[in-house]
């Protein structure tokens, strides 16, 4: 049998019938530095789905208490523990460089934020060192000054870590690509409720997704299953992220 030709891309619309947006610095370096991870790296992926009706009752009540301060969010604990895990992890605090594995002294969590035309990942420094309320001022401060263009460079470079929270937006599961030179990525989808199995019984519970994307070449799946499991811990019991 003679296989059917595969028939040839479609041609691109006309010029005429497209608008044309010149790419802005963001947008043209963020482009350049994922295509190069996506191509380079050898992404592979882990999730595990967490309970998280304490954690968000937690946070309810720790930003009712906090009256006019800056108020507390998702990823604002998320980051804590995150920075607790990779302290209990050093060997996922790393990243690939050609002939060896540089493995940091510091748990700097970088935080994806939106902006206009693009993506920054803007650095939370010594995160593993700061309290939640720290972490949430100065994420905040930084975010805001993200979306006004205000950031400088050094605040911008240094990241061992990213974590990128589309939950807000109600996306349910992804997997986000590697911020190079880092070795992982942290996905965080929209907290729910649905019915879950506890022994033999069926309830109802708030659930969150978390993928991990990893660098292969600098950590191996046991590892990362192990960080993994290190992070779900502190979320399902809260106190362990303010401790």
């Amino acid at each position: 049998m003679i296989p059917s030709p595969i028939p040839s891309a479609a041609p691109l619309a006309p010029a005429a019938d497209a608008e044309e947006i010149p790419l802005t610095t963001v947008r043209r370096l963020t482009a350049q530095r994922l295509a190069a991870s996506a191509r380079e790296a050898p992404h592979f992926y882990l999730t595990v789905v967490a309970d998280v009706g304490d954690v968000l009752a937690f946070r309810a009540q720790a930003n009712q208490r906090r009256g006019a301060d800056v108020k507390i969010t998702v990823t604002d604990l998320l980051t804590r523990a995150c920075a607790t895990a990779l302290s209990a992890h050093p060997e996922v605090n790393v990243s690939w460089d050609e002939t060896r594995i540089l493995r940091y002294r510091h748990v700097n969590i970088g935080v994806a934020v939106a902006i206009d035309d693009g993506l920054i990942v803007p650095v939370i420094r010594d995160a593993d060192r700061k309290t939640v309320t720290e972490i949430a001022r100065e994420a905040h401060d930084l975010t805001t000054r993200a979306r006004a263009r205000k950031l400088t460079p050094d605040e911008l470079s240094g990241g061992t870590f990213t974590v990128s929270n589309l939950g807000m937006y109600g996306i349910r599961q992804f997997t986000a690509v590697i911020n190079p030179p880092q070795a992982a990525i942290l996905a965080v989808s929209e907290a729910v409720r649905q019915p879950v199995v506890r022994g033999d019984q069926v309830t109802i519970a708030t659930t969150m997704t978390l993928t991990l994307s990893i660098d292969h070449r600098a950590v191996d799946g046991a590892t990362a299953a192990g960080f993994l499991t290190r992070l779900r811990d502190p979320i399902e019991e809260p106190l362990d992220i303010v401790l």
